[in-house]
């Protein structure tokens, strides 16, 4: 059902432009007979066969749409919900290091 709705959509915009079925093909680099099935339906063709077609129309920024916009990061998500940034063994080590003065030469015989 979508891959006829496409198809249908992908042979108006080409009929639109007046291009032949061959000469889109040859525009974006496909075989005419995949680019004949795409406009029918009845080929599964890969993203990349679309965004080709798409392109050779003018019609790839509708590419975007299919795209979610990016999330924030995680680090954003952290310093949205307020929680100040921790990483991980930083406060060990400097808890470690005030408690004892640590390891010194001549330490060996006491």
């Amino acid at each position: 059902m979508v891959a006829q709705e496409l198809g249908a959509r992908l042979r108006a915009a080409r009929l639109g432009r007046n291009l032949s079925q061959e000469k889109l093909a040859a525009e974006a680099g496909v075989g005419r007979v995949t680019l004949q099935r795409l406009e029918e339906g009845r080929v599964n063709a890969s993203l990349s066969v679309l965004a080709r077609v798409l392109r050779a129309l003018d019609l790839s920024e509708g590419l975007d749409q299919l795209i979610p916009p990016p999330g924030p990061s995680p680090l954003e998500e952290v310093e949205r919900r307020g929680r100040p940034r921790r990483r991980a063994g930083s406060s060990r080590r400097k808890e470690a290091q005030d408690k004892s003065p640590g390891w010194q030469w001549g330490d060996e015989g006491s």
